[in-house]
C-alpha cells in the first residue's frame, strides 16, 4: 500500500487538481483534509473543464471513492450546487464514490455574511479574502460554536444546538458590524434544505478509512492552497485559516495513524498569487500583463487577475521544507516557451545583504528579488510527451529548478489536459 499527498509548494493555484486527476488511476480513495470553497482546482478531462471547490478531484475516475474530511469548511450550499453542477455534466456522484465525515462541521450563511462585514471593515488593509466564509468558520470551530454533520442525524438536539449559536452569532452580528440579526426561520430553512440534500452522502469516514488501510488500499490525500498560504508556516496575516500542509493530512482526513509514503509538491513554473500579502518577486509592467494572458492567470474561485512574478527560488525552497516533498511536480512549463530569456528570483535581497533564507513575514516587505536569467527555448513544446523530447534548454532550466530547490522534479507538465505531461 502506498499512501500519497499532493501539497502546493507556493500561494497556491500550483495546478493541484490536475496532479490529482492524473494520479488519481493509481489511488483506491482520494481524500480532501482542510479548506472549503475558497480556492479553485481546476481539471480539464475528456469530459471537458472542471473548477472544482470543494468536490476531491478524484470524482471523474471511476471506482475512485472520494471523501471530504474532518477538517474540510463543509458549505452544504455551495458543496450541493457543485456536485449539480458536475452530474449535470455527465459524472456520478453517489454516496459509494462521494463520502462526507460526520465530524466535518457545517459552514453557515452567517460565516459568509461576517468574512464580508469583516473585510468592509478593514478596507484598505484588507487579508484578501475570497468571502466564502473560511476565517469565520475556523474562528467559530476552535471557540467550540459550530454544528457537526453527523448532528443531521439528531434533528431535536440539531434544532437546540442551533438556537444557542444563532443567539450568540446575533450578539456579533447586531452590536459589532450593525447588521441585521440572523432569524430562526432563515437558518432552520438553510440547514433543512442544503442539509438534508448532503444527508446521505454522511458517514463515520475515519471507519471506511481505516478499513481500506487495513485492506492494503492506497489513499491520496488532496491539499488546498500552498505553503505560503499555512495558518502556521506561511505569510502570516495573509494566510489561509488551516493548515495546508502534508503533515496534516491525518489530522484532517480523519485517519490520524496515517503514514504517508510520499509526498508531491505541486510547483508552477512561474509564479502567481491571488490575494493580498507580500510577494517578492511580482512584476507590475507589461510583463505581468503578457505572462498572465499567455498562462491564463484568473482565479478560479474570484476570476480576480492573478499577481505573476518569475519562479521565486527562495519561496520555493522554503516550500519544499515544510512541505516535507518527496518528489515535485512542475506546471505550466509550455507557458514560458515565448521568452527568450527566462527569468528566476534567484535570490533576496535583504538589508543590504543576500540571501537564500525565506524571511520572517514581517521581513519580507523590505526583501527585493535578484534575478539570474536562463536560455529561452522559443518552440511549442505542448506535444512534449517524454523528457528525451523536450528541447535542450527546457531541460537546463528543469535542472537548474531541481538543483536549487533540492528536490527531484518527477513530473513536467506541457499542457492542461490529463495527458500533457512527461514523467522523469
Amino acid at each position: 500500500m502506498s499512501n500519497c499527498a499532493i501539497v502546493g509548494i507556493n500561494w497556491g493555484d500550483e495546478g493541484k487538481g490536475r496532479m490529482v486527476d492524473l494520479l488519481t488511476e493509481k489511488y483506491d480513495v482520494v481524500v480532501r483534509y482542510q479548506g472549503g470553497g475558497n480556492a479553485g482546482h481546476t481539471v480539464i478531462n475528456e469530459m471537458g473543464k472542471f473548477a472544482l471547490h470543494l468536490l476531491p478531484s478524484g470524482i471523474f475516475r471511476k471506482g475512485v471513492v472520494n471523501v471530504l474530511g474532518n477538517g474540510v469548511a463543509l458549505d452544504a450550499e455551495n458543496l450541493w450546487k457543485e456536485m449539480e453542477s458536475v452530474m449535470a455534466r455527465g459524472v456520478a456522484i453517489t454516496p459509494e464514490n462521494l463520502k462526507i465525515s460526520q465530524r466535518a462541521s457545517l459552514l453557515l450563511p452567517w460565516h459568509r455574511e461576517l468574512d464580508a462585514l469583516e473585510e468592509g471593515r478593514l478596507s484598505d488593509q484588507k487579508y484578501g479574502s475570497t468571502m466564502q466564509g473560511i476565517a469565520p468558520f475556523y474562528s467559530d470551530r476552535s471557540q467550540k460554536k459550530t454544528v457537526m454533520a453527523g448532528e443531521l442525524f439528531y434533528p431535536e438536539k440539531l434544532r437546540a444546538h442551533l438556537r444557542q449559536l444563532l443567539e450568540w452569532k446575533n450578539l456579533t452580528l447586531t452590536g459589532v458590524y450593525g447588521s441585521a440579526p440572523c432569524t430562526e426561520e432563515e437558518l432552520f430553512s438553510w440547514v433543512e434544505e442544503y442539509g438534508g440534500k448532503i444527508k446521505p452522502y454522511i458517514c463515520d469516514t475515519s471507519a471506511f478509512l481505516r478499513e481500506t488501510e487495513k485492506k492494503g488500499g492506497s489513499i491520496l490525500f488532496e491539499a488546498q492552497l500552498g505553503a505560503l498560504r499555512d495558518l502556521d508556516y506561511g505569510i502570516y496575516p495573509y494566510t489561509t485559516s488551516s493548515n495546508a500542509l502534508a503533515a496534516y493530512a491525518g489530522v484532517g482526513s480523519g485517519l490520524p495513524s496515517v503514514k504517508l509514503n510520499e509526498v508531491v509538491g505541486v510547483v508552477k513554473a512561474y509564479s502567481t498569487c491571488v490575494g493580498e500579502g507580500p510577494f517578492v518577486c511580482e512584476w507590475l509592467d507589461e510583463r505581468a500583463a503578457e505572462l498572465r494572458e499567455k498562462g491564463g492567470e484568473y482565479g478560479a474561485k474570484t476570476g480576480r487577475p492573478r499577481r505573476v512574478g518569475p519562479l521565486d527560488l527562495v519561496a520555493t525552497r522554503y516550500g519544499v521544507q515544510v512541505q516535507g516533498a518527496t518528489a515535485v511536480a512542475l506546471t505550466k512549463l509550455d507557458v514560458l516557451s515565448y521568452m527568450e530569456k527566462i527569468p528566476v528570483c534567484a535570490h533576496y535581497r535583504l538589508h543590504g545583504e543576500l540571501t537564500d533564507e525565506f524571511p520572517f513575514p514581517a521581513a519580507l516587505e523590505e526583501a527585493e528579488s535578484v534575478t539570474e536569467y536562463l536560455e529561452g527555448w522559443h518552440q511549442d513544446i505542448s506535444a512534449v510527451r517524454s523528457w528525451a523530447e523536450l528541447p535542450e534548454a527546457a531541460k537546463r532550466y528543469v535542472e537548474y529548478i531541481e538543483e536549487n530547490i533540492g528536490c527531484h522534479i518527477r513530473y513536467v507538465s506541457v499542457g492542461a489536459e490529463r495527458d500533457a505531461y512527461l514523467e522523469r
